[in-house]
């Protein structure tokens, strides 16, 4: 595609990230009649749907939740055909979208921003980039791709996703390693063929427990290394016939209604009662009902104090555990996948196809790394504390730099060239999640601070979409130039933020969630645990108010 380019390289708007939330972050601006500029480092539009490739790569959220409101006519009209839809699927749903609404020739491909300064005089943003990682997969007929160029553009709009800077294990020696080597973020696009092969995957989070089943099919021998087991559950996943998808179709408005309101982003009978107040028989049924159901929330909102009181969430988790110790035959490897150093759901809870019983068969091995930790990587394989592992290939389950990772790794500049970085030095500090005082017409789609990674990342995308877009129009309707949080603003709601999170079990975890999978990062609750519903009213009360709390400019 030959783009249409003028010598004036400025723009009302430019959006980084072509996945879920810069598409639709696009659409909206496109309506409001602006000039807008979409950077995406990947080859291609997709955003973690692109990137994470690997076998069995699945959303966790039920298809049909995880999909677009904004349009009656594409949510009418598309057939999904799994209960949870697989990565292919998802990329070309999300495909379909950029085609459908013409979104491809405001997007310029396999381009990275790396810088962004805010000209305080102008009142605008100038931004520089650079080839992106995904330059080479991108056609030959898109002349814009990897160029190293600077724009400038009144808002700077950060659609980089949570879960999309990825993190390495912390050990020597991958360097050296002489096979093949893979992180599930940046998977091939050829895919890699694993028969015969002797494999090792690193990593039990949730990318891990996705790839290890399948993986164990095709290879002569895999070998998992465990630093921490956790809690997955069956995901039950099924194809989705017509009568179900026209069943969900007839009541959309009102089902989506119903997840905008909610605490998850997914309506769910919300729980009355104690786990602690259940009998022990009580709770057993409910908890059964939950598993059998196959929903990633289900057991963590079957009582009112999951996620709040840890002798109710041992209930859930001992739940858990003895399904277990039920799955896997060989009693010290069921014990050694058994979490018993977290409560269950304050780190990512996985559904799963198939992950307990993979560690039934022959050729399946785990090696729990906090009784013999990996030393190095060296040219055959991987050396632990008792032994040395030769493989063909190696598996980096290894996750993310989540929330933060993606922000941080552009040098965003604000008011008298202060870096981002710099002010997160200590922590994430935003308004709302949304903004961040000193850098003004910046704004961060499901940012740190908001629910994001905590509910349905379709429902939270678009309330922060469609926040953004009504915010942008009330400044251009009368003539704004910039909109800055105060400072003021920006420590209630990092001060709400941690006061709600600490009502809540998640800071006794070592998660991402906590950033605690990063070393050196600040230890803070990332997300906003107050819920979806509570929190989209929280922040149409700021905007009603004529954006309280923010400092308007002319």
């Amino acid at each position: 595609m030959v783009r249409d380019e003028t010598a004036n390289a400025h723009f009302d708007a430019v959006v980084v990230g072509a996945g879920l939330a810069g598409l639709y972050m696009l659409h909206r601006l496109r309506q409001l009649g602006l000039r807008v500029r979409v950077y995406e480092a990947g080859g291609g539009v997709g955003g973690t749907w692109y990137w994470n490739r690997y076998p069995g790569a699945r959303c966790d959220i039920e298809s049909m939740e995880y999909s677009y409101s904004f349009s009656p006519e594409l949510e009418q009209e598309w057939v999904w055909t799994e209960k949870y839809p697989s990565q292919p699927e998802l990329l070309r749903y999300i495909e379909h979208v950029a085609d459908r609404f013409d979104l491809r020739r405001d997007i310029r491909l396999g381009t990275r921003v790396a810088a962004a300064r805010f000209d305080e005089a102008a009142s605008r943003w100038v931004i520089r980039t650079e080839p992106g990682e995904g330059a080479a997969q991108v056609s030959g007929d898109d002349l814009g791709a990897g160029a190293e160029e600077t724009v400038s553009a009144q808002f700077l709009i950060m659609a980089t996703g949570c879960l999309s800077a990825v993190k390495s294990p912390e050990v020597e020696g991958l360097e050296r390693f002489r096979g093949g080597c893979h992180h599930t973020g940046r998977w091939p696009h050829e895919g890699v063929d694993f028969t015969g092969r002797r494999v090792a995957v690193i990593g039990t989070g949730s990318s891990g427990i996705q790839c290890i089943p399948i993986i164990a099919e095709q290879a002569a021998h895999l070998t998992v290394f465990q630093r921490t087991p956790n809690f997955s559950m069956p995901a039950h996943n099924v194809s989705l016939d017509p009568e179900t998808q026209r069943a969900r179709k007839a009541t959309y408005p009102d089902h989506r209604r119903l997840a905008r309101e909610s605490g998850l982003g997914v309506p769910v009978d919300l729980p009355v009662k104690s786990a602690l107040d259940a009998e022990p028989d009580e709770r057993e049924r409910r908890y059964q009902e939950n598993w059998d159901k196959g929903t990633l929330f289900g057991i963590l909102v079957a009582y009112t104090d999951i996620l709040i009181d840890t002798r109710a969430n041992d209930t859930a988790a001992e739940f858990i555990r003895a399904k277990i110790r039920e799955i896997v035959a060989d009693p010290d490897v069921a014990a050694a996948l058994s979490p018993t150093d977290h409560p269950v759901g304050t780190k990512r809870p996985c559904l799963d196809s198939g992950y307990y019983a993979t560690y039934n068969r022959d050729d399946v091995a785990l090696v729990d790394l906090r009784r013999s930790p990996i030393v190095e990587i060296t040219p055959k394989g991987i050396r632990t504390a008792d032994a040395e592992h030769e493989f063909d290939d190696i598996v980096l389950a290894t996750g993310f730099d989540a929330m933060t990772g993606a922000l941080l790794s552009v040098d965003i500049r604000g008011k008298g060239g202060t870096s981002l970085r710099e002010k997160w030095a200590e922590g994430p500090r935003t308004y709302l999640g949304i903004a961040t005082a000193g850098f003004p017409n910046l704004f961060t789609v499901t940012g740190p601070g908001s629910p994001s990674v905590l509910s349905n990342m379709m429902v939270s995308i678009e309330q922060h979409v469609e926040w953004i877009a009504d915010c942008v129009a009330f400044l251009r309707e009368r003539g704004i130039a910039s909109i800055d949080p105060s400072v003021e603003a920006e420590d209630a709601w990092v001060e709400h933020v941690k006061v709600v999170g600490d009502f809540t079990l998640y800071p006794t975890a070592d998660s991402w969630y906590m950033g605690a999978n990063v070393p050196g990062k600040p230890r803070a609750v990332l997300p906003y645990c107050g819920g979806v519903g509570v929190y989209r009213q929280q922040c149409d009360e700021v905007a009603a108010k004529d954006y309280e709390g923010f400092t308007l400019s002319s």
